[in-house]
């Protein structure tokens, strides 16, 4: 076997091999007379056709078959022999594939790139810090009461968190524009659904009641087409409701999984729960800003092959949040491209880090987030006990600590300014990023 490589770019990769003629046609005839053994064919007793009628029928396809297979063992030898490490599969390239003839091919496939990451005492670290108020709990048990709501139709003017079924239609320039209509849509007042001003320009109307609005929408608005534009809408309001709150009793403390015999020890439970939340939401936004800052300080080259593989992954992850009622297929590559181009980059340059500085995830901070996952649960010992007996679940747990450490290696290097900010607006700062 002859190879020699050629590197097209910092990450690409053309692998010229050639393989023996003798090496194939031996292949070849191998699996001929494989074939001639098994084959059944009219006028022929099995075992029993000729091998020149075997070859006239069969001799291209297997061929074709043999030449794949020695292109796949060859390229994998010549990967060991060359000490190359690839990222995905390789394309395929045959320059000469002719019986009696050397078998001459070309792969072309990408290498992880070369890192040399930026200097990290230039990444900038916002770490949020927030106290969880009386109001706070208030707040998300508010929330609580109206997850588990009755509704109430009421024939007063609508007012803040009601819910009305609306009709509405949107005009730019006197012109309806895409998007801009809807029917029977239900809508809670001051959630935020709508563009600024349209929820609060239809507080106060009255079921049956149509009006006329007008709103502009935001100038950092998704659809560049309206972004900063005046709009009108016409709303027909078919119907108002009022949301009925359950009584804080043992009943509803139980549909949230927490036995209280009264409001206090329940309140106790839920700030509990918030500050879990908290932290978590704290620690997602210094990851973010550390991914940022790696991302900006460090020039990558990605891989063609781990970004298709993400972007897969994603695609997956879609479908299952679809409840599997989306086909794979009708879900464009193109929608993932940006996120797991980022995942992609983020995962080598924590590698990157790790390799550099030998770090390695602490057993110690491994046993205790599985006992901080485990105390979520109503048996948390049998968690504890799955995750030790699981390897692969506790894999998953150690690659998480491990990018624990890398986050806090980055921040002993990294400008970290602390800024106290209200529980909501750090829950908001700590969505993890998709």
């Amino acid at each position: 076997m002859q190879v020699s490589v050629e590197t097209t770019s910092n990450i690409e990769r053309r692998m010229t091999i050639g393989v023996p003629a003798q090496e194939i046609d031996q292949a070849v005839q191998k699996r001929l007379q494989e074939t001639a053994r098994t084959v059944r064919l009219n006028g022929f007793r099995p075992g029993k056709v000729p091998m020149k009628v075997v070859k006239r029928r069969f001799g291209d396809s297997v061929r074709q078959e043999v030449v794949g297979e020695v292109m796949r063992d060859q390229y994998i030898k010549a990967l060991q022999e060359q000490d190359i490490n690839p990222a995905g599969w390789p394309k395929f390239e045959p320059k000469t594939m002719e019986e009696g003839k050397d078998l001459e091919f070309v792969a072309i496939f990408e290498v992880l790139p070369e890192i040399e990451l930026g200097d990290l005492s230039k990444v900038s670290v916002e770490k949020l810090t927030s106290e969880i108020s009386d109001k706070d709990i208030d707040n998300m048990i508010d929330n609580l009461r109206r997850q588990q709501a009755t509704m109430k139709e009421v024939k007063r003017k609508s007012k803040n968190k009601d819910v009305l079924t609306i009709d509405f239609k949107g005009f730019i320039d006197g012109e309806e524009f895409e998007g801009g209509a809807a029917e029977g849509h239900r809508l809670t007042l001051g959630s935020g659904q709508m563009i600024p001003g349209f929820e609060k320009a239809i507080q106060g109307g009255k079921a049956g009641e149509d009006m006329e609005i007008e709103v502009t929408f935001p100038d950092d608005y998704h659809n560049e087409d309206l972004a900063g534009k005046p709009a009108k809408f016409e709303v027909k309001i078919h119907k108002v409701e009022e949301p009925q709150l359950p009584e804080l009793d043992t009943e509803f403390f139980k549909k949230f999984g927490i036995e209280a015999e009264d409001e206090a020890t329940f309140r106790e439970e839920v700030k509990k729960n918030m500050e879990r939340e908290l932290k978590q939401a704290v620690s997602n936004k210094v990851k973010n800003d550390v991914v940022d800052g790696l991302l900006e300080s460090t020039e990558l080259d990605v891989p063609a092959a781990l970004v298709d593989q993400e972007i897969d992954r994603l695609r997956q992850d879609a479908v299952q949040r679809f409840g599997g009622q989306v086909d794979f297929q009708q879900l464009p590559k193109e929608i993932f491209q940006e996120q797991a181009e980022r995942r992609v980059k983020t995962g080598l340059l924590f590698q990157e880090v790790v390799k550099q500085n030998d770090l390695k995830a602490d057993p110690a901070k491994v046993d205790e987030k599985i006992q901080e996952i485990a105390s979520t649960y109503e048996q948390p010992e049998e968690v504890v006990a799955h995750f030790n007996s699981n390897s692969e679940q506790k894999s998953q747990i150690e690659s998480s600590v491990l990018e624990d450490a890398v986050v806090d290696f980055v921040l002993d290097k990294a400008k970290v300014k602390e800024k106290k900010v209200k529980y909501e607006e750090a829950v908001q700062a700590g969505q993890p990023q998709r």
